[in-house]
């Protein structure tokens, strides 16, 4: 457990200098009056911190990372409602959690230690995995959004089939754990720091025994937990981590030789935790570059001044969410593209929701939600080297 002092002195607190630009840009803050960054943090510094614990408004927070892009003093705004949280969540206090809490749930049922799963039923007969290699594709909770979120027509595991399919047609042959967890992060954040352990723990086990030297994901969540939150608490890891847009990026020539015409209008929407909380801005761009004949347009607030896609760790979906991603989605439909591009299946799910929505003037938007890696799959000329058969027992790199 941290102490009010802990909390101060990691996240430079002190540092505040009360200018108010953690707030003026919060994109909660611009919809929702009532919440304030700034309003937190002086509650902390003059001694609050019981009362905040139990503030729903500690959960409302997106932890975008904004509020630290455009801090003078470099607060460490997103870690202090991280520790916060865990204090906050060791004496009873979780937020409202969305669709009733069966998401966390089932991170906290992946603790179990002798838990066995058959992850492999989201991948199909032409896609060829290994059980061990160099190379390690982790899937994260795709197969799990697809259950829980089906009423929304949501396809995440069509991002982890593309993944895979992408690695195949590059020669590799990526492992895929068989009993995979999830990597614990929206645990993180809603403060429940216990189970997150559990699963950390879990997840690098399996990565060792696998003999993987690098894992790659395409969720932007997954990269910034085990980059991230992983090596801070492990110590260090002994296999890279790379978002699977910075995989490709290096490897643009051969990605490009693998790439037939596609004339789609696009804009690419940065997901937090790639961006702001990891700093990749380039890689996306790169390989979407690489896609020959695609129409690329930049929203007006791109890279570092990203618009969060509205909800973090299935926490506090509510009619202020809704505002900031229909209006994410209006500035992506303002630039005359036809798709939104994500690197997260949590944004695909979030805008998908969101451009379902009906019945509201002015919250219709035409514009489509998709994976970079299923736009790019899309557009590999016709049969890739995927291979024709399941499982074998070595990654090539």
């Amino acid at each position: 457990m941290e102490n009010r002092a802990d909390i101060i002195k990691q996240t430079k607190a002190f540092q505040c200098l009360e200018c108010g630009k953690c707030t003026a840009n919060c994109p909660v803050s611009r919809v929702n009056p009532s919440f304030s960054p700034r309003s937190m943090l002086s509650r902390l510094l003059i001694g609050d911190l019981e009362s905040i614990m139990s503030d729903d408004k500690l959960f409302t927070c997106l932890t975008c990372g904004l509020c630290r892009e455009r801090c003078p003093s470099d607060v460490r705004y997103t870690d202090l409602m991280m520790l916060t949280r865990i204090e906050s969540f060791e004496v009873g206090h979780k937020g409202e959690l969305s669709h009733g809490g069966i998401l966390q749930e089932i991170m906290r049922i992946h603790t179990a230690p002798k838990m066995q799963q058959e992850r492999g039923n989201w991948l199909d007969g032409k896609l060829k995995t290994a059980e061990k290699g160099e190379i390690l594709y982790f899937a994260g909770c795709q197969p799990y959004f697809d259950s829980a979120l089906a009423d929304i027509g949501i396809e995440s595991t069509k991002i982890g089939r593309s993944a895979v399919k992408i690695l195949n047609a590059l020669g590799v042959t990526p492992v895929v754990l068989p009993n995979e967890r999830c990597c614990g992060h929206d645990l993180l954040w809603i403060g429940d720091e216990e189970n997150f352990k559990l699963l950390m723990e879990h997840n690098l086990k399996a990565v060792k025994e696998s003999g993987a030297r690098k894992l790659v994901t395409s969720c932007a969540e997954c990269y910034r937990t085990f980059a991230k939150d992983y090596a801070a608490r492990a110590g260090g890891l002994d296999f890279e981590v790379q978002h699977i847009t910075q995989f490709l990026a290096e490897h643009l020539d051969e990605l490009k030789a693998l790439l037939g015409e596609n004339g789609s209008k696009v804009t690419y929407h940065d997901a937090c935790g790639l961006g702001r909380h990891m700093g990749v801005y380039d890689a996306p761009r790169e390989v979407l570059d690489s896609i020959p004949g695609l129409d690329f347009r930049e929203m007006k607030h791109s890279g570092a001044n990203g618009v969060c896609c509205g909800t973090s760790a299935w926490l506090h979906c509510d009619q202020y969410s809704k505002q900031i991603q229909i209006g994410r989605l209006k500035e992506a439909e303002a630039t005359g593209a036809e798709t939104v591009v994500t690197t997260c299946p949590k944004c695909y799910i979030h805008f998908t929701c969101a451009s379902n929505e009906k019945g509201c003037a002015g919250t219709e938007v035409k514009v489509e939600v998709k994976d970079l890696c299923v736009l790019i799959a899309e557009s590999i000329k016709g049969d890739s080297k995927a291979g024709k058969s399941g499982r074998k027992k070595s990654s090539e790199g």
